[in-house]
């Protein structure tokens, strides 16, 4: 879908907390919501994330083509997502987070982001080595709760629990799909990348898809969410795996967010829903997917939460309902012009971009973020 762009995911999960005055809890009892998932290993456990969690609707106004969520970040962590995915591009030497491109959808910088939500997805567009990002991580505070593992790549099954990452401090999981180095930035993992439709240059030298595997994005038929390997760099049957679980349509020749159907597209049942491709995934690997990547989250109020902790073997009982929806309808296909936008957190790739544009796609998974013990502000 994008051509000359480059995308990195940073830990394709991500969870999300504060990350301004947090001071790490010690013996952790509860871990992702649940006292249970405290034992399990970070790679054992499934997870809910928003596909291009800043592409957020514009201030309620009418939907655009760039938009795939429309409740701040905030409000989704509140509501229960753990992992944030976002698409970085590098404009005059600063990260941005912006959709496709910055002059169609601009969501600020990179460090603002960071200081709001201790989790998150990156899609690194421009294949900018990792040492570029690690100012970016120091200046909002999050290396020292980044999670650094001794080697990589790491088996699912080989993780540390949820508990004794938050245990600690560590509660932050970054994967790039490619440049990453351990040497350089040891909390930077090679992972997977999210959206990849570009001209890859010098692709021998990029490790990608190593830790993680996906299946096929831009999906327009909810008939063929499956679950064949789209894109992996190792052992599909040994690595953790992401399901892309949002429904498009086609305008302009281009993907974008089928909103008229998202309430279906999330549903805890029936043809064409979150439930039915996680158990044909379950079902083709013997293992459930770890991260749950869907579009407008809240439609179907609260389903992909429902849908998680079947998986995790938990009871899904929240204290409050999830939010409203804002957005009720797709663009208007026949007027819908994709203007520019400013917003406070937006996203990743509907229209086709520069290829001088570099933009990078990571997946930051705040291993364990507990909340009921940490709120976002």
């Amino acid at each position: 879908m994008f051509l000359g762009v480059t995308q990195v995911v940073t830990s394709l999960l991500c969870f999300t907390a504060a990350v301004q005055g947090l001071v790490p809890a010690r013996r952790a009892t509860v871990c992702n919501g649940h006292v249970e998932l405290c034992n399990k290993g970070y790679g054992a456990v499934s997870y809910v994330g928003t596909h291009d969690s800043y592409a957020i609707q514009n201030g309620g106004g009418a939907l655009g083509l760039a938009d795939n969520q429309d409740q701040n970040i905030t409000t989704q962590l509140n509501d229960g997502i753990r992992m944030l995915q976002v698409q970085a591009h590098l404009q005059d030497g600063v990260i941005r987070l912006c959709h496709t491109s910055c002059s169609l959808y601009d969501g600020g910088t990179f460090e603002d982001y960071l200081k709001t939500v201790l989790s998150i997805l990156i899609v690194n567009i421009d294949n900018a080595p990792a040492s570029t990002f690690a100012s970016v991580y120091t200046g909002a505070g999050v290396d020292a709760v980044s999670y650094a593992p001794t080697t990589s790549p790491i088996q699912a099954s080989a993780w540390p629990t949820l508990g004794s990452m938050i245990d600690s401090g560590k509660r932050l999981v970054t994967f790039m799909d490619n440049q990453a180095d351990l040497t350089a930035v040891p909390y930077i993992i090679d992972g997977c990348r999210f959206i990849i439709s570009f001209i890859q240059k010098n692709a021998d030298h990029f490790v990608e898809f190593t830790n993680v595997w996906e299946t096929a994005f831009d999906v327009v038929d909810a008939t063929l969410f499956d679950c064949a390997v789209n894109r992996t760099k190792g052992d599909p049957t040994t690595q953790m795996y992401l399901i892309n679980h949002f429904l498009d349509k086609t305008v302009f020749g281009q993907p974008v967010p089928d909103i008229d159907k998202a309430n279906i597209t999330n549903a805890a049942s029936g043809a064409g829903s979150l439930e039915e491709q996680v158990e044909t995934c379950t079902s083709a690997n013997t293992r459930p997917p770890n991260f749950l990547l869907v579009d407008f989250y809240e439609f179907g109020g609260g389903s992909v939460f429902q849908v998680a902790a079947n998986i995790n073997g938990v009871t899904y009982a929240p204290t409050t309902p999830v939010a409203t929806p804002v957005a009720s309808s797709s663009p208007n296909t026949s007027n819908s012009n994709p203007v520019a936008s400013t917003g406070t957190a937006q996203g990743s790739g509907a229209l086709s971009t520069s290829p001088n544009i570099f933009r990078m796609e990571f997946m930051l998974v705040a291993a364990g973020v507990i909340f009921g013990t940490y709120a976002a502000i």
